[in-house]
C-alpha cells in the first residue's frame, strides 16, 4: 500500500487552516453570547486584536502555521492593515504610515462593500434585542 503523502500534507494544512478559523470564530461566538458587546464593537475588537499583534509581529507566527485560517477572519483584516502600512514606511517614510494599509487591504474593502450592498439587498435587517 502507497500513501501519497502530498494528498496527507494537504489534508493537514487544511485541518490547520479549519481549525485556527475556527478558534477564531468561536471567541467571537462567545463574546456575542457572554457580552453586551454589540456586532459592531466586537469587530473593532477583532480588527484592533490583528493589527496590534501583526505590528509586533506576533500575528505571522499564526499565518505561517495555518494560512487562509488565520487571513480570512477580522483579525486577519487588522494585519494586513499593520503588514501593508510597516511596508509602506518602509519604502515611502511617513506618507506610507497613512497610505500603506489602505493600498494593502483595497481588494478587501471593495469586496466588502460590494457584498455587503448585494446583502442589503437581499435580506431584511432587524435590530438586536437588548
Amino acid at each position: 500500500m502507497n500513501i501519497n503523502w502530498v494528498n496527507v500534507f494537504d489534508w493537514m494544512i487544511l485541518l490547520k487552516c479549519f481549525i485556527t478559523g475556527g478558534i477564531i470564530c468561536i471567541i467571537g461566538q462567545i463574546l456575542i453570547d457572554k457580552t453586551k458587546l454589540t456586532p459592531a464593537r466586537i469587530l473593532v475588537v477583532f480588527v484592533t486584536t490583528g493589527c496590534i499583534l501583526g505590528g509586533l509581529g506576533v500575528y505571522q507566527y499564526l499565518v505561517d502555521f495555518a494560512g487562509a485560517g488565520a487571513t480570512v477572519p477580522l483579525t486577519g483584516f487588522g494585519y494586513n492593515l499593520a503588514k501593508g502600512t510597516i511596508e509602506a514606511v518602509k519604502e515611502s517614510g511617513l506618507v506610507g504610515a497613512f497610505t500603506g494599509g489602505i493600498k494593502a487591504s483595497s481588494g478587501g474593502i471593495a469586496a466588502a462593500v460590494f457584498f455587503g450592498y448585494i446583502a442589503s439587498l437581499i435580506s431584511k435587517p432587524k435590530m438586536k434585542k437588548q
